[in-house]
């Protein structure tokens, strides 16, 4: 098989809830004639990604072209899940056109990208692109870089100082890798929040990248497919603070898994998803809920302090009412006690 049948992979990535899930479902739907296939990976038991996309199957990405890793590390799992996965999609009749990739929050891209080089399949797929997405209005309130100047200040005194946090790390190398970087909620950001998410990507950039502006996830598919850039081929012009090292460790953060019966009020669920954020220094939220007396499901994703909730779709007859939170932090943030009792109330 020639390079030119190589089948082309986009992979995205992104901290914690920015917004990754939404820009492949737009994709999904706008494939533009592609037979798309998705690999979904999750951190955390709870499958709500992949259980987002499934619901945005069409012809062109059918159900059985969106797979999902759940609780595990993509690239630190390659050889157990990442290769067989791929393995499994390149053999669908018809084969896919593209296949996108959604890394965890928390994934280091450039392990990704030295799988690529497997001789199982280094001969089948190439990169096209990897696209990292970055909150507008986070990154403008340095929730992933510290004070710079005060960091460069420091270790002008001392080069042994590093103040850097596990966040600021994931950050950086998610723009490190990146041949495009999609800055989202940038409606929530404002003007000046744009702006200074961008200086902030500028300055932690080590080349110079497009750097595009986007609401909802809506872009024009052919900004972001197609790049061509064969990443797998470039991993030396792309820099990791891992670089060195055999692998890495996800130790500096965890998650927790709470079950919970039927809530009665979804605003009551949100105040308390908020004082998780305010209080116990919690980043990400994300699963559903089962509301009392509403045939429909609650979905619900929070980032920080910010909390969205919409119904997604009906109960299945098959399913149990319950509502099955995942909260991620920091290792030595997450008590899962101390976070069931927040949101019981």
């Amino acid at each position: 098989m020639s390079d030119l049948s190589k089948v082309p992979v986009t992979i995205v990535t992104g901290f914690l809830g920015a917004g990754k899930t939404t820009l492949i479902s737009h994709l999904i739907r706008n494939a533009g004639g592609r037979r798309l296939a998705v690999v979904v990976n999750e951190f955390g038991t709870l499958g709500v990604d992949g259980d987002i996309l499934q619901s945005c199957a069409i012809p062109d990405c059918p159900a059985e072209n969106i797979v999902e890793l759940a609780n595990g590390c993509i690239c630190c799992t390659v050889a157990d899940d990442f290769i067989p996965t791929v393995e499994k999609l390149l053999a669908l009749d018809p084969r896919p056109d593209h296949i996108l990739i959604e890394t965890s929050g928390l994934a280091l891209p450039k392990p990704l990208l030295k799988a690529f080089d497997w001789p199982a399949i280094r001969s089948r797929i190439t990169v096209d692109g990897v696209l990292a997405l970055a909150d507008a209005e986070a990154v403008a309130a340095g929730r992933f870089t510290p004070d710079v100047a005060a960091l460069d200040a420091q270790r002008a005194v001392d080069p042994s100082i590093d103040h850097e946090t596990p966040l600021s790390e994931v950050f950086e190398d998610q723009l490190a890798c990146a041949d495009m970087v999609l800055l989202t909620k940038v409606d929530l950001a404002g003007a000046e929040g744009v702006a200074a998410a961008r200086a902030v990507i500028a300055a932690e950039s080590p080349r110079q990248v497009p750097v595009i502006e986007l609401t909802e996830g809506v872009i024009d598919p052919r900004v972001i497919l197609g790049l061509g850039s064969a990443a797998e081929d470039d991993i030396a012009a792309r820099p990791s603070h891992h670089d060195g090292e055999d692998d890495h460790e996800h130790e500096d953060f965890d998650s927790a898994l709470i079950e919970l019966g039927e809530i009665a009020d979804p605003a009551a669920l949100a105040s308390r998803i908020e004082a998780l954020a305010r209080d116990h220094s919690i980043l990400r939220v994300k699963g559903y809920a089962a509301v009392a007396g509403k045939p429909m499901r609650l979905l619900v994703q929070a980032v920080g302090a910010r909390v969205r909730h919409q119904y997604d779709r009906p109960w299945r007859p098959d399913e149990a009412r319950r509502t099955m939170l995942v909260a991620i932090a920091e290792h030595d943030h997450v008590d899962a006690e101390a976070i069931r009792a927040v949101l019981l109330g």
